[in-house]
């Protein structure tokens, strides 16, 4: 008898057993799936333009000859560091010192022996003129005592006109060649053109910088126009770094920014965005943003590649959501699945700041709202929350990234 209570009573806990593991399935069933999700909260944000770049002079001077030449001697290599006035390169210059020395016994020969000889035929020339005008005279005294024939008058003047004519050249002779005047000019000029042309057979830095690259070697040949060395500008070393067009509206002159070299990741840097670009590139569809480091890091190189992140915006408490929650995104707007009470509704927001990981919401949730990752959901589901970290940054702020690689 006890035996068959026993049976009875564990079939009817049995029963109860299935009952309550149906009704929880059914619970359950109702309740919807777990789905992942974020609760909203107040937290600092920081937005940066993260974007490649690579690290170029203020400006470079190509360094060429005026003249064509045969190189004898290079005085700098790559990675020499130059001032204004320093030599480089040395052409050979035995026919422009010959045109030199040339142009000097010219304008010696102009001083020492052309100039004193015109003044002394001057002086002689004015003697002949003195001496036939006064035998003119006095053969027109004879021709008023008629102590002569008039045809002898005439040969007295004839004489003085050719000694006053004489007379003029040498006084032009004189003039020409006087200190100062048409021939001297002349010489001193043809002798500046020689010490111009011979000047340009050394070839010195206009600017202080550092030799990047040589393409000459004693013994070339070099003509105008081609580019024997490149010399970067002392100054202010850049980052030149092309940013998505997208970001054109978020960047500013006078942003800061932190910059990695690839090449010596374990040292950052501040730098200044300094120059923004007035024009995009049709081809990448990226604008060029220049930026400046004070004080520049000695182990900066020319062209090393670096990574820049450029603050743009902060905000102290945003109430932000991550962007693999947002549907439907505009510019400015997004829709999201929120959960209330356990069911999910479509909710519009309006967005501020926007990055490649998280946005901030300005209008349509706030702080404790749960709002579901991926999709697509159905307004009225009920679904079970399976609440996901928000992506904190190391420093505990928000970071959010929108830029292009370089």
């Amino acid at each position: 008898m006890l035996r068959m209570r026993l049976r009875r009573w564990l079939s009817l806990f049995l029963v109860l057993l299935i009952i309550l593991g149906l009704a929880a399935i059914l619970f359950r069933q109702w309740q919807g799936p777990v789905v992942p999700a974020y609760g909203m909260a107040l937290h600092p944000l920081v937005q940066k333009v993260v974007a490649t770049g690579r690290v170029v002079a203020a400006s470079r001077v190509q360094v060429g000859s005026e003249i064509t030449g045969v190189v004898v001697e290079r005085r700098v290599r790559e990675g020499d560091r130059v001032a204004p006035g320093d030599v480089l390169v040395v052409l050979r210059a035995e026919e422009l010192e010959a045109r030199v020395r040339e142009a000097r016994a010219a304008l010696d020969q102009l001083r020492r022996s052309r100039r004193p000889q015109a003044l002394a035929a001057l002086r002689e020339a004015n003697v002949r003129v003195v001496q036939a005008r006064r035998e003119a005279q006095r053969r027109a005294d004879l021709l008023n005592a008629r102590a002569v024939s008039r045809e002898v008058k005439e040969q007295a003047d004839q004489v003085l006109a050719t000694a006053v004519a004489a007379a003029q050249r040498a006084q032009l002779e004189a003039d020409a060649l006087a200190p100062g005047q048409s021939e001297e000019r002349m010489l001193q000029e043809r002798l500046a053109a020689a010490e111009a042309a011979l000047a340009r057979t050394v070839l010195t830095s206009e600017v202080a910088g550092t030799v990047l690259t040589r393409a000459v070697e004693p013994g070339d040949q070099v003509q105008p126009g081609r580019v024997l060395l490149e010399i970067a500008r002392s100054g202010n070393t850049e980052m030149l770094v092309p940013v998505d067009e997208k970001n054109l509206a978020t960047l500013r002159v006078g942003q800061g920014a932190q910059v990695v070299a690839d090449a010596y990741p374990a040292q950052p840097f501040e730098a200044v965005v300094t120059f923004i670009a007035p024009a995009i590139d049709p081809q990448r569809g990226t604008v060029d943003v220049r930026l400046q480091a004070d004080p520049v890091p000695e182990f900066l190189l020319e062209d090393m590649t670096v990574s820049v992140n450029i603050l743009t915006a902060r905000r102290e408490q945003a109430l932000v959501v991550p962007n693999d929650a947002l549907h439907g995104t505009t510019p400015d707007t997004a829709f999201v699945w929120r959960v209330k009470d356990g069911t999910v509704e479509r909710v519009d927001v309006r967005l501020g700041l926007r990055g490649l990981a998280l946005s901030e919401v300005l209008t349509g949730l706030q702080a404790g709202d749960w709002v579901l990752l991926g999709g697509p959901y159905s307004t009225g589901q009920r679904v079970r929350l399976a609440p996901q970290s928000l992506p904190l940054a190391e420093s505990g702020k928000l970071q959010t990234g929108s830029g292009v690689p370089g």
